[in-house]
């Protein structure tokens, strides 16, 4: 009974210290004063509506949207015959493959970001918003492609052999019966992909550059000149959303499976 307490214990604390810092954001932004704090003072909902009209917000939100969709779409696409190949094939060398594939999200954000600051700016010469999108499809890679490996080990690969037997091609069995069989779990990569695509920080701080910017940096410019809960509002819906689309996902999909 003692253990049992205990553990309960550890549990609430834990849960403090992770819940903690989004609820005092969520109090923060509600806030009447120009000075964000904790306890607020006052309530008030102008944060909010000053979020709404703040222009940078709204562009580099629609920048986040597009460079997110863009390259989660083209993760998927190069992930998905990577990982069929990975769960189906045995070869020479395939751990150290699947090692290297998983490297981007191994080795630290900032690293991987100025790495390709390097080679797809200064090396390359190509432009700033094309070295973005380049540079998130390159870190959603490796959640696709273990997102998708994770629903195939769970396919019955015999149903696709029956196909094959049945005169199906095995191009033709793919798409007609692996694919809509792994269909949660291409939704459940699309999903995470996106999602860490939409708030990732350290390789869109290397990659962002005049004129191209994503919200998670334009709210860090924001906080070096301004110090109002204005960031808290943001990230206060931010916060909600993620959690809506994160929770609707695991109810319908299960998406913690896959993970």
């Amino acid at each position: 009974m003692k253990n049992s307490k205990i553990l309960l214990l550890i549990l609430i604390v834990m849960f403090v210290f992770l819940i903690g810092p989004f609820i005092v954001i969520i109090i923060s932004s509600f806030s009447s004063q120009t000075v964000m704090r904790f306890p607020p003072e006052g309530f008030s909902l102008r944060w909010y509506d000053k979020v709404l009209n703040i222009e940078m917000f709204r562009t580099t939100f629609w920048m986040s949207l597009k460079t997110g969709l863009a390259a989660t779409f083209t993760a998927l696409v190069l992930g998905v015959p990577v990982a069929y190949t990975n769960v189906k094939y045995r070869y020479p060398g395939k751990n150290a493959l699947e090692l290297f594939f998983s490297s981007p999200a191994i080795v630290p954000g900032l690293v991987v970001g100025f790495a390709l600051l390097r080679f797809f700016i200064y090396v390359s010469g190509i432009p700033i918003l094309l070295g973005l999108y380049l540079g998130h499809t390159a870190i959603l890679f490796p959640y696709t492609v273990r997102v998708v490996s994770a629903s195939l080990r769970n396919f019955d690969a015999g149903i696709e052999e029956a196909a094959v037997s049945l005169g199906s091609s095995p191009l033709h069995a793919f798409f007609a019966v692996v694919l809509p069989n792994i269909q949660s779990g291409l939704i459940a990569a699309f999903i995470l992909a996106f999602i860490t695509s939409f708030n990732n920080v350290p390789v869109s701080l290397f990659l962002t550059g005049p004129g191209v910017a994503t919200l998670p940096i334009q709210m860090l410019v924001y906080m070096e000149y301004y110090f109002d809960p204005t960031i808290s509002a943001l990230s206060s819906i931010i916060i909600v959303i993620t959690v809506i689309i994160v929770q609707s996902a695991e109810k319908v999909l299960g998406i913690s499976k896959y993970m």
